[in-house]
């Protein structure tokens, strides 16, 4: 096995930071707000997220100290109280919001879309993509698209413990909705994600974080040295796919904003594929940069993310 997309399928490097937080905060306002959401409507419900997040900005020190050293890079400024419970807020709204879109209730949302019509020329050829996102936004917003678009195709290949829960409490909000899955820390983790991408579906990995010590490559975020794993890209290279970067940013009240942006097309790669893979990060990571600016408040990584990995390229 190739030992710089190991981390990407196997899953044998040693536990990350956030893997072991495990998104408890997610998942359990999850389970909260899907029982009073579907039943006293998104307005009413909203209420109770002021409370959430409330208690997580007053009670969860570290990960208020990653949000204040994040929004003072991505604002240029030193962050004020308001700047860093907005942020938990956007956090607690984008899950609260999950229980409507898994219900297909789109009609709640204004949803603009940017850069349809670049992912859709791939759908209309019968090529499958590659979509690097980040923990940004809401996903579940970009499933809009999806639902819209007749045969459009998206499946989600995430974390194995991660996939697990999310897609047990998913069903459970819409036992009718069954959504693809391909669980990342298998050996068939890539001859999944390459049938996917035959079939012409698309396939959307969640690429900023990495699961331990994976190999990772070492970019300039945001004005300091971060790292990002180099396994989500060099599957891209080797499976020869294009990839795009795709975010669902939350903007207020219902508003929701869902661009694509294409990073790299392997399918045309000519010369070194290991100086392809690192131009192709590091236009994922210039595009993600743009977005924390812009939307600073849907940046929902609340731990080190500028710790130095074990196995970072230099």
């Amino acid at each position: 096995m190739n030992p710089k997309t190991a981390g990407l399928i196997d899953g044998s490097a040693r536990s990350a930071e956030w893997v072991k937080h495990r998104e408890r905060g997610s998942l359990w306002l999850l389970k909260i707000m899907a029982f009073l959401s579907l039943r006293c409507g998104r307005k009413a419900s909203r209420i109770i997220l002021y409370g959430i997040a409330g208690y997580f900005f007053l009670f969860s020190p570290s990960a208020r100290r990653h949000s204040l050293h994040y929004l003072r890079l991505a604002l240029g400024r030193a962050p004020a109280a308001r700047d860093r419970f907005r942020q938990i807020l956007s956090f607690a709204t984008a899950i609260h919001d999950r229980v409507y879109l898994i219900n297909g209730q789109f009609e709640k949302f204004n949803i603009s879309i940017e850069g349809e019509d670049r992912v859709l020329t791939h759908e209309r050829q019968g090529r499958g993509a590659l979509l690097l996102g980040a923990h940004m936004g809401s996903f579940e917003v970009m499933h809009s698209l999806s639902r819209r678009q007749h045969g459009l195709r998206v499946a989600m290949a995430m974390y194995e413990e991660n996939a697990r829960k999310i897609g047990g409490i998913l069903a459970a909000i819409n036992p009718d909705w069954i959504p693809d899955i391909i669980a990342l820390g298998h050996i068939d983790a890539m001859l999944n994600i390459a049938e996917r991408l035959d079939q012409g579906a698309y396939v959307g990995v969640l690429a900023d974080r990495t699961l331990g010590d994976e190999p990772a490559q070492a970019v300039t975020f945001l004005g300091q040295q971060a790292y990002v794993p180099t396994g989500p890209m060099r599957a891209a290279a080797i499976l020869r796919c294009p990839v795009f970067f795709m975010v669902g940013l939350y903007r207020g009240k219902n508003n929701y904003h869902v661009a694509f942006e294409r990073v790299a097309d392997f399918s045309t790669t000519i010369g070194s594929r290991d100086l392809a893979v690192r131009a192709a990060i590091e236009r994922y990571v210039a595009v993600l940069e743009h977005y924390c600016r812009s939307d600073p408040y849907n940046w929902f990584n609340f731990f080190d993310f500028w710790r130095r990995p074990a196995q970072a390229e230099t």
